[in-house]
């Protein structure tokens, strides 16, 4: 072999060795991991669900996992987290349990988001102590008022409210109303949440009887039509007026869908214009409620879009990711600039979102609220007894690991027994309950319902 040869093959050596080095290295870029503190949510169907401590919900596949619901975590992933994935692409690396910690005024540091109610955390955190699982289920619960054995049920489940439907005021008294809801406020534990969607136009639970109120609430689109905003608030404080004189501390409004099209299902109860004009709107309504003793809550998050009827069954929002948040998303935001308190989030399937789950039902919705809006107040469901959600099984435990603080229910013994038997085979932790209840009460110290605040 010649020299020349020699060099050629010491060459083509040296060059191999280095392309399998580079491509080595390559390999070794492309695996980025990442960590994460966490609380483990769920263990079920080999799937590992935890929650960031800033309240935001992801889902990895993961077969064989030592931990256990409620456990503290570090968690090494791969990859990068997507908070719109259902599951996330990256894999479990590694995960170790770390020590519940908590603030110097006893806060467990996963409450603590300095959040709307924050002032009040203190108190919330000192009266949960006190209570026990099935009162804290309880509190997060929102149920509809049953036609009889209102007071058994609720010394039974110790909801954390009602909610009043029109056949509740139908034909009563401003007197009547008010012992109906004196008597349940005087047989709880803790403060009622007493909530009802007057809206105006076609939807006036209270205002509908006119023993109640001289004439009904006009909608949305009527008033902007006939005074622009300053009517606007003049009527959220006249609504707001009324309901507080009934003892009712929550309306379940206002509409800030964005609908433009009069064959929209939603269209009679929206404003029924742009984007920009809702976006006013909402941002109109909850300044007007301050200081009224009335919260109003916003609905129906993510937008409602040109979606059917609920109620009946199942929709599927087909819409791009893009056309929601450039459509639909700003009046939310704006509302929760101004101070909203509440939210509450619809049935729709948004398949651009996530397309296995009802809105209310998926963690990614949630995500949204709490991490693109930086929303910190209550997430609650629209009834889960609705046709879009009522064949689902364990709907109540799905709304928990959603992320929602408040699940609105009209089978609240069926919601009840789900919780708690998800609790019992450790499909979901007690401490998730707590966290969920903690933000419940901290929202009535916030609103001046407990006796405390007023001490």
């Amino acid at each position: 072999m010649n020299k020349k040869t020699i060099l050629c093959v010491a060459g083509l050596i040296i060059l191999i060795i280095t392309l399998g080095f580079i491509i080595s290295s390559n390999k070794e870029k492309t695996v980025e991991t990442n960590k994460i503190e966490a609380t483990v949510l769920s263990l079920e169907d080999g799937l590992l669900i935890i929650q960031s401590n800033d309240n935001i919900i992801y889902t990895f596949k993961e077969e064989t996992v030592n931990l256990v619901v409620g456990d503290s975590i570090v968690l090494e992933y791969s990859g990068l987290l997507d908070r719109n994935k259902s599951i996330q692409d990256g894999e479990v690396i590694s995960y170790k349990t770390i020590e519940k910690t908590t603030k110097e005024n006893g806060i467990p540091n996963v409450y603590d988001d300095n959040g709307i109610f924050s002032t009040y955390y203190v108190l919330a955190n000192n009266k949960l102590k006190e209570l026990t699982l099935d009162e804290k289920i309880g509190q997060i619960l929102l149920v509809r008022y049953p036609d009889s054995g209102a007071i058994t049920d609720l010394k039974k489940y110790n909801f954390g409210g009602f909610v009043f439907f029109e056949k509740d005021f139908k034909n009563k008294t401003k007197e009547q109303v008010l012992s109906m809801i004196n008597e349940l406020q005087k047989n709880s534990k803790i403060p009622l949440l007493t909530a009802v969607d007057e809206e105006g136009g076609k939807v006036v639970r209270v205002s509908s009887n006119p023993n109640l109120a001289s004439s009904p609430f006009k909608s949305s689109s009527e008033l902007y039509k006939d005074g622009g905003f300053d009517l606007i608030r003049k009527d959220t404080k006249e609504k707001s007026a009324l309901l507080k004189s009934l003892d009712l501390n929550v309306n379940l409004a206002p509409v800030v869908d964005v609908s433009t099209d009069p064959n929209d299902y939603m269209y009679p109860r929206t404003i029924g214009e742009n984007t920009s004009i809702t976006s006013t709107f909402a941002k109109t309504v909850i300044e007007a409620s301050k200081g009224t003793g009335v919260s109003y809550t916003l609905k129906h998050f993510p937008g409602y879009g040109n979606n059917k009827d609920t109620h009946t069954g199942s929709s599927i929002d087909s819409r791009t990711y893009d056309d929601i948040i450039s459509k639909d998303i700003p009046p939310f935001k704006a509302g929760i600039e101004a101070g909203a308190e509440a939210i509450l989030v619809s049935h729709n399937i948004v398949s651009s979102i996530d397309p296995d789950n009802p809105a209310s039902l998926s963690p990614s919705i949630h995500n949204l609220l709490r991490n693109e809006l930086d929303f910190t107040g209550i997430i609650m469901t629209d009834d889960i007894s609705m046709g879009a959600t009522s064949s689902l099984s364990d709907i109540a435990v799905k709304a928990v690991l959603a992320g929602n603080d408040l699940i609105i229910t009209t089978d609240y013994e069926q919601s009840f027994n789900e919780i708690k038997s998800a609790i019992n085979n450790g499909i979901i932790s007690e401490e998730q309950i707590n966290k969920l209840a903690f933000r419940v009460i901290a929202w009535k110290y916030y609103k001046g319902l407990m006796i405390e605040n007023s001490k």
